[in-house]
Formats: structure tokens, C-alpha cells, sequence
């Protein structure tokens, strides 16, 4: 157990928490986008924009804080690399929303898309447990070993898309179209595993 000649400012684990739980409504409500058939409702889309936009206010309380802390519950530079793992994450989901404004095109084309967002959300709720039990450093493996198995699910889901994608069952068009688009999903997925690789490096520190 580390020892602590001074108090730290445990303010961060709320500020994560928060995020974290950003991350989560993020991911449902681009599921919603793509649940409305990949039309881009402007409402839905706009739901999306206000998560990025509450991820980068989180993002910047936390580097305040982080500037103006003396002492942190853990080191710096991991406090830095989360936050900015919870900001980009919601920044990828963002991307896609936006990708799939690019177009009036049915998501039924590429199901593979609708299975990559429900496991992006199931990712997403690991990482709101994850980071919830980040403070008391317990019961952190099975939230990694979950993220993980989901990612590997995802990356499975992906090349089904490829496959799709290259089988000329689509015009060239849209064939680009939504490789962009779940080239942004799958990049999404692989951020949520940045996430937990940032968290299992600081378990590991304060084992």
C-alpha cells in the first residue's frame, strides 16, 4: 500500500467518471444515428456534437487541474494520456457521425456497421466500470479483459465489412463511402483499447 505525506486531489476520479460516462452516452447516441438508417436525423447528430463538446470541457478541467495540482493520485503523465484517450475516443465517434452526414445512404448496405455500434456501446459501458474502480485500484481485470475481447470482436466485425466491401455487391461509390465509415467505427473501438492499455499501465504501477 503507498503511503501519502500529503493529500492528493482526488477530484480527478469524479472528473474521469464523468468522462467516462461521456464516452458511454456518446456511443448510444451515435447507435442512434446509425439505428435511424445512416440518414443523419440533425437531431441525433447534434446529440453527438454536444458529447464531443461536454468531452473537451472535461478534457480541459482536468489539464487545469492538472496544472495547478501539487499532488496527484497518480503520475502525470498517465493523468495527461486519459484524459486525452476519453477526449479522442469521442472525437472518433464524432467522425462518423459526420461521415455518415456525407451521404443519404442506407445502412442496411453494410449490416456490419450496426454490429460494430452495438459493441461499441457494450465497449464503452466496460470503460464507465473501468474507470470507476480506477480510484480504489480493485477489480479492474475483468473491465480490461472485457474491452479486450470486445475490440477483438470488433476488429472480426470489420473484416466481414472489408469482405462485403470487396465483393462487388456495391457500386465503387458507395463502396468508398462506407469503408470510410467503418474504417471511423473501427477506429473508435481501437481507442476505447488505448483507454484501457492507459489503465492497466497505471494498475500496474500501483500494484
Amino acid at each position: 500500500m503507498r503511503f501519502r505525506l500529503l493529500p492528493s486531489d482526488d477530484r480527478f476520479f469524479e472528473l474521469f467518471n464523468d468522462a467516462a460516462t461521456n464516452v458511454a452516452e456518446c456511443a448510444r447516441r451515435l447507435r442512434d444515428v446509425i439505428a435511424d438508417g445512416g440518414t443523419a436525423d440533425p437531431d441525433a447528430v447534434s446529440a453527438v456534437i454536444s458529447c464531443e463538446q461536454r468531452g473537451d470541457q472535461l478534457t480541459r478541467e482536468i489539464m487545469r487541474r492538472l496544472n495547478t495540482s501539487f499532488v496527484t493520485p497518480f503520475d502525470r503523465e498517465d493523468i495527461h494520456a486519459l484524459a486525452e484517450e476519453l477526449d479522442d475516443v469521442v472525437d472518433d465517434m464524432l467522425e462518423v457521425a459526420y461521415r455518415l452526414e456525407l451521404g443519404d445512404r442506407d445502412v442496411n448496405a453494410m449490416p456490419e456497421l450496426k454490429q460494430q455500434a452495438d459493441v461499441l456501446v457494450q465497449a464503452t459501458d466496460s470503460i464507465v466500470a473501468m474507470i470507476a474502480a480506477l480510484e480504489s485500484m480493485k477489480g479492474l481485470r475483468p473491465h480490461l479483459d472485457e474491452v479486450d475481447r470486445l475490440e477483438t470482436e470488433g476488429d472480426v466485425i470489420y473484416r466481414q465489412a472489408l469482405r462485403r466491401l470487396y465483393s462487388d455487391q456495391l457500386k465503387a461509390r458507395a463502396t468508398l463511402y462506407w469503408k470510410d465509415v467503418v474504417e471511423a467505427m473501427e477506429r473508435a473501438l481501437d481507442t476505447l483499447e488505448d483507454i484501457s492499455d492507459v489503465v492497466e499501465a497505471i494498475a500496474l504501477k500501483h500494484a
